[in-house]
């Protein structure tokens, strides 16, 4: 599967460790699109942006985000039309945001969580697929309703 990965200072060591793990597994191909390697200062909403028009491009087919707590870069992601991203902090979380709600971005915050659970956080989302004729079809569709309806440009 291919992943965008993004972090900013604060969420760039736990995304790391995540990124080392999914490099050991060789299953994935991984891009890192997190703060510039000249060490700029960047908000996490450009960060974010950039990252997930990877995913709307197709160029990734989901994305792990990180930062302090995970709540900004899920925030950020989820005022991009199209994009539905979801706060993970434990493995339950992590497998309703792919089974219930088709998140194609899930995030962290590096000050909340440790690596090792992390790592579980990831793997159990990544074995986790959106089914298309589950119970759950019916609110993922009306998700995409509100998003169409409230997406508006300027």
């Amino acid at each position: 599967m291919k992943l965008v990965l993004a972090a900013d200072s604060a969420g760039k060591s736990l995304l790391d460790a995540v990124a080392a793990h999914l490099a050991r597994q060789g299953e994935h191909e991984i891009v890192d699109l997190s703060v510039p390697a000249d060490g700029s200062a960047e908000t996490y909403a450009v960060m974010t942006d950039r990252a997930a028009e990877a995913i709307l491009d197709g160029r990734a087919e989901r994305g792990i985000f990180c930062c302090g707590t995970g709540i900004g870069v899920c925030i950020s992601a989820n005022k991009i039309p199209g994009i539905r991203a979801a706060l993970t902090h434990d493995t339950y979380s992590a497998s309703r945001a792919a089974l219930s709600n088709d998140a194609q971005i899930i995030t962290m915050g590096g000050r909340v969580i440790g690596p090792e659970l992390a790592k579980s956080i990831v793997d159990t989302w990544l074995s986790s697929h959106f089914d298309p004729a589950s119970p759950s079809a019916a609110n993922v569709q009306a998700i995409d309703d509100l998003d169409r309806k409230h997406a508006r440009i300027g």
